[in-house]
């Protein structure tokens, strides 16, 4: 033990050593947060202002934007800053704590699907008990143990991941403390503990694609490919899903005239005063 190296900070790696694509992928990383940022915080505005949303269906995406606000502002603004700034360090606390988040806000995010899910089964096979069946109540203990699951979910991986010390290596092939990695750089017994937890949790339906990020083989060595294949599951969610549930909803649309009608109203009395 007296000649191991434990390492208490971690070197994340970029896919080119050229200043420019490191500059010019900050930017792409920066203009995507900023249209995820835009899209959610308009779609829960909408959905507090607005008492024609004040339905379950719309209090659930509301929590789904909250959601996907947290996990993009997890690990973008990070990696932005990094970008820009050409720093690639990271601590073992600060990467204990994205991965705590990431991992709490899509274990809730899953869980508010699965509720989503039962809300529109009701709303379309049972619509005379709709508002019997699916009532504030419902809806309020619905949300506090999807955080409950989530919260439990995520200490149990966070805390198996790093319970142990890191003597391989501190370099990590990725912009950002990436689950995979951790294994690659992982001691033999946590890699076995964690891959008995995500074959146990598996039983439940919604992990099986982050069983396949983990599962599946780790890049050694930064690429391309591995940038876009994070970007998918990391970025693209939090930016397409205003679009998907909010923006192509006849309602939601119905609201966004109607403060735009609101604000051009104040607007032209302001400017009249």
């Amino acid at each position: 033990m007296d000649n191991l190296t434990i390492f208490t900070e971690f070197l994340l790696m970029d896919i080119s050593s050229s200043r420019e694509l490191q500059v010019l992928q900050g930017v792409l990383f920066l203009v995507i947060y900023l249209g995820a940022l835009t899209g959610n915080l308009v779609t829960v505005t909408l959905i507090v202002t607005d008492t024609h949303l004040h339905s379950p269906m719309y209090f659930f995406i509301s929590n789904l934007s909250l959601l996907d606000l947290g996990s993009i502002s997890v690990i973008v603004p990070k990696a932005i800053v990094n970008s820009m700034t050409d720093s690639k360090m990271i601590s073992l606390t600060e990467c204990a704590a994205q991965i705590f988040l990431y991992i709490l806000f899509a274990a809730v995010e899953f869980a508010f699907l699965v509720v989503m899910s039962y809300d529109r089964y009701v709303a379309i096979c049972h619509p005379l008990h709709y508002g019997l069946t699916v009532t504030p109540n419902l809806c309020s203990q619905a949300a506090a143990g999807s955080w409950s699951s989530g919260l439990v979910y995520s200490a149990i991986h966070t805390g198996c991941m790093f319970r142990l010390p890191f003597t391989k290596t501190n370099v990590i092939q990725q912009y950002f403390c990436d689950i995979p990695q951790i294994l690659r750089i992982s001691s033999p017994e946590v890699q076995f503990s964690e891959f008995v937890i995500i074959a146990l949790v598996i039983l439940l339906l919604f992990v099986i694609s982050g069983a396949i990020a983990v599962l599946g083989p780790t890049a050694k060595k930064p690429s391309l490919k591995n940038l876009l294949t994070a970007m998918f599951y990391i970025v693209v969610p939090p930016f397409m899903n205003p679009i998907i549930y909010c923006l192509r909803n006849t309602e939601i649309n119905a609201a966004l005239g109607r403060m735009f009608s609101r604000c051009s109203q104040f607007l032209v009395k302001g400017f009249s005063d």
